[in-house]
């Protein structure tokens, strides 16, 4: 286990509502580290909708989903928070009163004062190819997440989606693997089309190959894989030789590890009193989506709201021997000098 690493505050999601406690916590001289099972910074909105249009944020009539994780970082960018991102946060210990140790998927340890929880509808899982035998090749074979790319060096490897984790992952990993396929249902695709432009230029040039239909089963043995045949879209059968797969057929939401943590839990959400959207447990914190409360409005901007009142709250616990006094930013000259206005 890693040595345990130090802040006043993690954050467990780095959606629109996580992104903002940073600010509002930041506001209060609260250092924050945040955790997120995505790769990316965002959550729903950059990765399920990140052209999507958003017209119910105040002031901005209209904004992306990738647009508003964009604005929402450089709102933050003065509270300089620590991301670390592909995690899965799996444990939380209670060791002070309040204080606790967190531990990820990738054995990355915490020791904080304060959690928040603002992982939306709970932690994304990959959807499972409906290949038989799958489950035997995940973690030694077959991969639905890229963590270190050294891991796939000198490998020879299927790559089975159309969109833009499948397109990002073939040319990132290209240059490291020993071969690489790209294997797609039809030869159309839904990633970024400069990115679909230097796939069929390695494909061109005979540096990688690109074949249409589906996996149908797997061959190998002892969890190592050898091959995989697949059904062309003219009922063709082939088979492709590859010691990995990386199936990419988008996230589906599950409340995962949550469950776990020793919160109490509702119809699969955290109760939380609306006063600073505590949980059951002291120093334990839900926002955005995974929390429910009478009168609860699943929008991004009560979210907004809730991360202000938690912010509140959570001073007391991170500074118990000092008095918080309420300022505006807008008149506040120490506020504003957090934030680099001149």
């Amino acid at each position: 286990m890693s040595e345990a690493i130090k802040t006043d505050v993690l954050i467990i999601g780095a959606g629109p509502c996580g992104l903002f406690a940073v600010f509002e916590l930041g506001l209060l001289d609260m250092k924050t580290h945040v955790v997120d099972i995505l790769d990316k910074i965002g959550g729903q909105c950059a990765e399920l909708y990140p052209e999507k249009p958003i017209y119910d944020i105040p002031g901005v009539p209209l904004v992306t989903g990738q647009g508003l994780t964009d604005s929402l970082l450089e709102q933050i960018k003065p509270f300089n928070p620590t991301f670390h991102l592909n995690e899965m946060v799996e444990t939380i210990e209670k060791i002070g009163d309040p204080a606790f140790r967190v531990t990820t998927d990738a054995g990355k340890v915490f020791e904080c004062k304060v959690v928040v929880i603002a992982a939306g509808g709970g932690s994304f899982q990959p959807k499972r190819p409906p290949v038989p035998g799958i489950e035997a090749y995940e973690g030694s074979s077959v991969f639905y997440a890229v963590r270190k790319m050294e891991q796939f060096r000198d490998r020879n490897i299927l790559i089975v989606g159309g969109g833009d984790s499948a397109l990002d992952w073939t040319l990132n990993l290209h240059p490291v693997a020993k071969r690489i396929t790209l294997l797609h249902r039809r030869d159309e695709f839904r990633a970024a089309p400069h990115s679909v432009e230097q796939m069929r230029a390695l494909v061109a040039d005979g540096k990688m190959d690109l074949k249409l239909g589906q996996v149908t089963s797997l061959e190998g043995d002892g969890g190592k894989l050898a091959a995989a045949t697949v059904k062309g879209n003219d009922n063709a059968i082939t088979r492709i030789e590859c010691d990995t797969i990386l199936p990419f057929f988008g996230l589906t939401m599950k409340l995962g590890p949550v469950a776990n943590w020793g919160v109490a839990l509702e119809n699969n959400l955290v109760p939380v009193d609306t006063a600073a959207f505590e949980t059951n447990v002291p120093g334990i914190f839900a926002i955005g989506d995974i929390n429910t409360y009478p009168g609860k409005l699943k929008l991004i901007l009560s979210g907004f709201h809730e991360g202000a009142l938690m912010s509140q709250k959570a001073h007391r616990y991170v500074y118990p021997d000092k008095r918080l006094v309420f300022q505006y930013t807008t008149s506040s000259s120490s506020l504003q000098k957090k934030l680099g206005v001149n």
